[in-house]
């Protein structure tokens, strides 16, 4: 059995879908192992027009797009200090995020 989680694992890598995440780039979405299965789950929120997990599922994107923006990236200097001018606006954005994504889950019924 673990061999079989292990061929699993090194197929996963093989993908390099988690190296891509974690770089925050956009080639990810050039990266049909991703690509393929995030159209399928585009599709089948319109189908069941399940708008919220599509607006959810945006707002996440955006999030990960803006983490990797140079505001964020410069929000602290190469000498380690905090640039309370980056900073605030991250937070701003953050923030305000997060109140939409609170609305969608908890506050609005379907």
């Amino acid at each position: 059995m673990p061999d079989f989680l292990v061929s699993i694992i090194d197929w996963v890598d093989g993908t390099q879908v988690p190296a891509q995440v974690r770089e925050v780039d956009f080639a990810l979405f050039q990266n049909p192992y991703f690509l393929v299965p995030f159209i399928a789950m585009v599709v089948y929120f319109l189908y069941k027009q399940a708008f919220t997990n599509l607006m959810i599922s945006g707002l996440v994107i955006g999030f990960w797009w803006f983490s990797g923006t140079d505001m964020v990236r410069g929000a602290i200097s190469a000498e380690g200090e905090l640039q309370l001018s980056k900073v605030l606006p991250v937070v701003g954005i953050s923030v305000a995020g997060v109140a939409v994504l609170v609305y969608l889950l908890f506050i609005r019924t379907d």
